[in-house]
């Protein structure tokens, strides 16, 4: 199992960023959340038992039409993430 915290900076808020990275994840086998920062990033935590899923899913993203929006990205390798189902929208 393989998981990522990626922030996307940019003009990310505000033009259905998280929306659309909903939609893009539900072609993958990804469990996880997007969110909307208060600095203006968006951050993503994305988990999947296979690394090029997940890498997959994480591609779409930017080469979907919310890749002229995303000027800078900042990519971690985190511990999997537990208890999460499905691929969420956070408040």
């Amino acid at each position: 199992m393989t998981s990522k915290q990626v922030f996307y900076s940019g003009r990310v808020q505000g033009v259905g960023f998280r929306y659309a990275v909903k939609r893009i994840a539900s072609g993958f086998e990804v469990t996880g959340w997007v969110k909307n920062l208060p600095d203006g990033r968006v951050e993503l935590q994305a988990t999947s038992y296979d690394e090029e899923e997940l890498d997959a899913f994480l591609e779409d993203i930017q080469n979907s039409s919310l890749g002229g929006n995303i000027k800078e990205v900042e990519m971690n390798n985190i511990a999997p993430l537990t208890g999460v189902r499905g691929f969420t929208i956070v408040s």
